[in-house]
């Protein structure tokens, strides 16, 4: 039997909200499939390099690197949360973070327990801190010197340990503290005469404070250079996180991106010395 016109009116409109439902049912698995969420723990309070507690956005050179790294990678989504350093690295092997962030160096233990990707996101400038007219300029320089106490066991303490080791000739007091004094009260003690020296990455701020306080400090150029980079929790998942990641990165520093976020935040070229 021949179908009217207004059957066929009807068969055609059933079919195009069939179609428009089935369109708008895969278009929806796609859109939840097609985004991952990717959980970063930024450094919570190591102003300029990382800071912003929980439930605040975190700011700094660390996540703006981070905001650049995903406009590129659009199939991710960056959730970023301030940590505490110690809680960073163990919700990383837990899987509580796909990713974090703080200034980390690399060394065999972090590179067997986590994906790194190749390509540095930052560096690390290992600085002496002085008064000005001290004439300390190197680690030479250091030999009789009263030194700020600095961390057990951090890197500037692991740094000072292997420097005294690779320079017997020269022996330098270096004294360990557990106290975690703020670095701007650290800088204050120089101004005042009780120490005669700091140690410090140049990444924590330290010119911001001399300058808003006016102290009479000046800094070395720099006495050990580090990369920083991005650890990933190790997954076969999170392998193409990695490779993504590592060439974002390539980009980023030859497109002068990293350059820009240094002298944003640091105030000084930090990517040149990027090994």
């Amino acid at each position: 039997m021949q179908a009217t016109h207004s059957t066929l009116r009807r068969r055609f409109g059933l079919a195009l909200l069939s179609g428009a439902a089935l369109l708008m049912t895969s278009g929806a698995s796609f859109a939840d499939t097609a985004v991952r969420t990717i959980k970063i723990a930024t450094s919570a309070e190591s102003k300029p390099l990382s800071w912003g507690a929980i439930g605040v956005e975190p700011q700094g050179y660390e996540p703006d690197v981070l905001k650049a790294i995903n406009a590129k990678l659009p199939q991710y989504k960056f959730q970023m949360v301030g940590a505490a350093d110690i809680a960073q690295e163990t919700g990383l092997v837990t899987g509580k973070y796909d990713m974090a962030t703080g200034g980390f160096y690399t060394n065999p233990a972090r590179s067997k327990q986590f994906l790194i990707p190749a390509t540095p996101m930052g560096a690390s400038l290992m600085k002496i801190y002085s008064h000005k007219g001290s004439n300390i300029n190197g680690m030479k320089d250091l030999v009789g010197k009263n030194i700020v106490p600095v961390t057990a066991g951090g890197g500037v303490y692991k740094f000072v340990n292997q420097w005294q080791q690779d320079n017997t000739g020269y022996k330098i007091d270096i004294k360990a503290s557990s106290a975690g004094i703020p670095y701007p009260d650290r800088l204050k003690e120089v101004q005042s005469g009780k120490y005669d020296a700091l140690i410090l990455p140049s990444n924590l701020g330290e010119q911001t404070v001399i300058d808003n306080q006016k102290l009479d400090i000046v800094a070395s150029e720099p006495v050990s250079i580090n990369n920083t980079y991005v650890l990933i929790h190790r997954s076969a998942e999170n392998q193409a996180l990695n490779d993504d990641i590592n060439k974002v990165l390539i980009e980023l520093k030859a497109d002068g991106t990293l350059d820009k976020l240094a002298q944003k935040w640091f105030g000084e070229d930090v990517v040149k010395y990027m090994k």
